[in-house]
């Protein structure tokens, strides 16, 4: 060791005094410290009197524009009856909204009647039910809205980040939703819908179109929810859906537990499943970019298979499975599937659910890109196109003779033209 030593050169720190060392240790110590970044606390402000004010007070045509800060709520906002006025903040990262002690109500912001209204450049969070709530209103846009839960994703989130429902002329543009124990961008019983450009995870369901018409949802980014897209048409609404188009999203990885309260319609959905279509009509799906959602790339399936896994009384999925009548149509049809792209790095799919269980037993190792139920009714002609997708894994398992004629032969839908339902042109 000592030799070892010898053969050192002193080097110019060895030279400096003992009393310099220390001062230099110091100045090096206190450097590193400086400039390390330390998260700085928010600082939360109360702003709510004055904004509910200048909400009950506002006209026609307004702007009401929120200043940059962080601000907590203990009640909802609530809009009704406007037209034409712009909720509007400094950016999506500088003007946000918290619900996280909300003391009454459900919704973080709520409209109703309004017509023409617009959200943009704000963070909204942590509300007791729905984060941004609107109903019965033609004309609603969101631009440059994050709208999330804090923290890990859990049943006890709200249901919805984005939630237009009974709406006309609805456009979702640009924003980021996180977190949602249903859906992350739901739009319900509505028409002419757009859902462009966003960003969507860690949502039980990514996007979520129910029971609506007219729907264009394309260039979004869906990854790390349970389910990317999902296309639903239920029982005992006001409106049936039809007519959607699903296209140039990235759906990718969508592989995240379910963490939907049990009994609700959206718990049936497996962890893994990039696309689910549901008894939906007039629908075409293309230039997806749908990979490595481990159970299923898409899935089409009717209400018929949903109603057998039953639910608790007084579940959502028991009150829907309630309302079926001769009126609904539980069935999808009319379908064009076209030139999307698979790609599932996974060799299981998800062991949490019925549909993964299936699937390992009876296509282990040759999991379904795109797979189908089998159920249709007897009294009309089932009508779907599936071209230009590549190399895919197919499967109709036929549900409805109990998967005895299950196949894995796509081809029986190839096609070369389009599918266009004669009832909605």
């Amino acid at each position: 060791m000592d030799s070892f030593h010898s053969s050192l050169k002193p080097s110019k720190f060895d030279k400096i005094q003992p009393s310099m060392k220390y001062l230099l240790i110091f100045a090096l110590a206190l450097t590193v410290a400086c400039g390390q970044k330390e998260e700085t606390p928010l600082s939360w402000k109360s702003i709510e009197a004055d904004l509910q004010t200048w909400l009950i007070q506002a006209q026609d045509g307004d702007t009401i524009a929120i200043p940059e800060g962080n601000f907590m709520f203990e009640n909802p906002l609530i809009l009704d009856g406007l037209s034409d006025v712009i909720i509007k903040g400094a950016g999506m990262g500088k003007t946000i909204l918290s619900f996280e002690m909300q003391e009454s109500g459900a919704e973080g912001i709520r409209a109703a009647n309004c017509k023409n209204l617009v959200f943009q450049d704000f963070t909204v969070q942590d509300a007791a039910g729905d984060n941004i709530k609107i109903t019965d209103t033609n004309g609603i846009r969101f631009t440059n809205v994050k709208s999330q839960w804090t923290g890990e994703p859990s049943q006890e989130n709200g249901a919805y980040a984005f939630y237009p429902v009974l709406c006309k002329n609805v456009v979702v543009e640009n924003c980021i939703a996180i977190g949602s124990s249903d859906a992350g961008i739901y739009v319900g019983q509505s028409d002419s819908v757009i859902i462009r450009n966003n960003e969507v995870y860690h949502n039980v369901a990514g996007i979520e179109s129910e029971n609506s018409r007219w729907v264009e949802i394309y260039a979004n980014n869906a990854h790390h929810n349970t389910g990317g897209i999902l296309i639903f048409d239920l029982p005992g609404l006001t409106q049936s859906g039809h007519t959607t188009r699903v296209y140039d999203n990235d759906v990718i990885s969508n592989n995240h537990e379910n963490f939907a309260p049990e009994g609700n319609v959206v718990a049936i959905v497996p962890p893994g499943t990039g696309i689910m279509m549901m008894a939906t009509r007039n629908i075409e799906v293309f230039n997806n970019r749908i990979h490595h959602n481990r159970t299923i790339g898409t899935a089409l399936i009717s209400y018929v298979l949903v109603e057998i896994f039953g639910a608790e009384e007084g579940s959502q999925l028991d009150s829907a499975n309630a309302k079926v009548n001769e009126e609904y149509d539980p069935y999808p049809n009319y379908v064009y599937f076209h030139d999307n792209e698979f790609k599932n790095k996974h060799w299981f799919p998800t062991f949490e659910n019925d549909f993964g269980l299936l699937f390992l037993r009876y296509f282990t190792f040759n999991l379904p890109d795109f797979a189908m139920d089998g159920i249709w009714p007897e009294d009309e002609e089932f009508v779907m196109c599936l071209q230009n997708n590549g190399e895919f894994n197919f499967a109709n398992i036929d549900a409805a003779n109990d998967l005895e004629g299950r196949s894995t032969n796509w081809r029986d839908y190839d096609c070369e033209y389009g599918v266009i339902d004669p009832i909605y042109p």
